[in-house]
């Protein structure tokens, strides 16, 4: 009797351990096939034409855990990226940087005032430099002295009506303007406000 309970341990032995590997082999599948539907989109639209990235693959660790090898899609930051955040926020050059000026404010001064400009743009006629400085440092020595060198700047090149703008870092009201000259008649480099009515 003890013999035909052994040999029925055994098959019942036999048979959780075959159920156990087509348990495993199931989950292994469905886990693959999951894998596979969420970084197949994934790599169609990080991948560059023509290329394509592989999804990953479920793979048994020495303990018999499934881990997934991470799926690098090469995607970093690129200069690009960079560059168009420093033109939205004048925070470094970019396509608009008036070079020349950027040069003669380089190459003339090398102060901490200078060290403050991080763009220098030459829009319609108009020198706008673009500083790191806050938004409630208007009419600062700061801005009037860099105010006052862009003027400079705008007299060697024989400009007849100055126009400059100092402008602050980029905050929630955009570049606040620090200090400016609109024109021949002004000269202080001083940002008025209208009076109240």
């Amino acid at each position: 009797m003890t013999s035909g309970l052994a040999r029925s341990r055994g098959r019942r032995r036999k048979r959780r351990a075959r159920s156990h590997v087509v348990e495993v082999s199931l989950g292994v599948a469905a886990f693959a096939v999951g894998a596979v539907a969420i970084a197949w989109p994934l790599s169609r639209s990080d991948a560059a034409p023509g290329h394509m990235v592989a999804a990953p693959t479920p793979q048994a660790s020495p303990a018999g855990e499934l881990t997934v090898a991470s799926v690098d899609t090469g995607k970093k930051a690129t200069p690009k990226r960079d560059k168009k955040a420093a033109e939205e926020k004048a925070s470094g050059p970019s396509k608009y940087t008036d070079t020349k000026a950027e040069s003669y404010f380089r190459g003339r001064w090398k102060d901490k005032t200078a060290k403050r400009v991080k763009d220098i743009r030459t829009e319609g006629g108009y020198l706008r430099i673009y500083t790191n400085l806050p938004e409630n440092a208007d009419n600062s020595k700061t801005a009037i002295t860099l105010c006052k060198r862009g003027l400079e700047y705008l007299a060697e090149r024989g400009e007849p009506n100055p126009v400059v703008f100092v402008q602050s870092r980029f905050g929630e009201n955009g570049n606040p303007v620090l200090a400016n000259v609109l024109g021949p008649d002004d000269g202080d480099c001083r940002v008025t406000y209208p009076k109240p009515k």
